[in-house]
This record gives C-alpha cells, structure tokens and sequence, in this order.
C-alpha cells in the first residue's frame, strides 16, 4: 500500500464516502459538505473560514474543493467561490469519467464517477500540486479522544458545558459534539490551548 500523501490544506468533500476515500490516499484535514447541507450551516461555514485562514505549506493558506465532477458538484463549488476570497479557494478537478461506485445500485444521474469513485492514481496525481513539503510534513500537537474524556470534555459530568465553554473561548460553533470540536481543535492547532483552558476550568471548579 503507497504512503498516503501529506496535504497541508483542509479539503473539503460532498459526502462521508468521499472523505473515507480521500483519507486511504491523503492525510489530511477532510471536512463533509453534506451535499447542500453546507448552504443552510453557518457554523460549519463559519469553521471553514476560519481554517482558511491558517498558514498551510509555506505562504500557501485556504482550503481545497474537490467535489464531483457533475452539476451538483459545481453548485458547491461556486457556493464556496461567493463564501470565500478567490485567493483562499483552491480547485482540484475530478474528470468526467462514466460509471457506477460499487456500493450504489444504479448510476448518478449524469451517470459520471464521483470522487468515491475514482482510482486511488487518478486522486495521487490531482492532489500532487499541494503535498506538503517536508518541512511542513510533521503533524502538531494532536489530542485524542482519550484525551478528550481526560480533560473533561466528553464522557463526564458537565462535560457538554465544559464544551460549550471552550468554543466560546476559542470563537468556534457552539453546541458542537465532542468529536467534531476534537476535530477542530487539532486542525486548528489549538492543542497546547486546549489542555490549558480545561486545567484553569478545574482550578475554578
């Protein structure tokens, strides 16, 4: 199995298949748009904004779109285009290549392959322009789920106050899940930040 491809930038995908596909290719920060369902999601726009706007590999910052090649896919893209500064939108473009992702029955509608569907070489060679150089190929400081349940933010008593808390303190979405603030905090690269806003939270408690 080749080594998965260092991507510096968040890349954001339609759907959860999509995502499970890129990250078997790519390590990196992948994020759903759920569809359309970005349209109607102001904190989920809102926390892709605000990664687009942490330094990525070297002078390089904004985010990455990848969607399908079909009509709906670029529906999306011209949604991020109007959402985002042109500079801070970066396009990797899926060919338009008939068939059917194994897992689904009947073809889409246009009967073109989605990003679920591409070959793992076709998705290497599109994303080649944006690996990360290696210098910048070291992860930061990553907290864990464990992590998580140990600094009270998930699993315990008053965990989804503790939460509500910290996004506050950090400007992030409120109300958001334990697994999707532990996302943005390591894409983010609020780690350091993190442990110490929870032990001052126990010190006042």
């Amino acid at each position: 199995m080749s080594e998965r491809i260092k991507i510096a930038l968040p890349i954001i995908v339609e759907g959860k298949y999509d995502k499970i596909k890129l990250s078997s290719i790519l390590d990196a920060n992948i994020i759903t748009t759920d569809g359309f369902g970005i349209f109607n999601n102001k904190e989920k726009l809102a926390l892709i904004r605000r990664l687009a706007n942490i330094d990525g590999d070297g002078a390089l910052r904004g985010i990455i779109i990848a969607t399908d090649s079909d009509g709906a896919g670029l529906v999306i893209r011209n949604f991020f285009r109007g959402a985002l500064p042109k500079h801070l939108v970066h396009h990797v473009y899926m060919p338009a290549l008939k068939g059917k992702e194994r897992r689904k029955t009947t073809p889409s509608k246009e009967g073109l392959l989605g990003v679920e569907g591409m070959d793992a070489d076709i998705l290497r060679a599109a994303f080649e322009p944006y690996r990360a150089d290696k210098e910048h190929s070291a992860s930061s400081k990553q907290l864990t789920k464990t992590d998580f349940y140990t600094l009270g933010l998930s699993g315990t008593d008053g965990s989804a106050d503790a939460r509500i808390k910290l996004c506050k303190a950090f400007s992030l979405p409120l109300n958001m899940s334990a697994n999707a603030l532990l996302a943005a905090v390591n894409m983010l690269g609020l780690a350091d930040e993190t442990e110490a806003f929870c032990q001052n939270l126990k010190k006042e408690g």
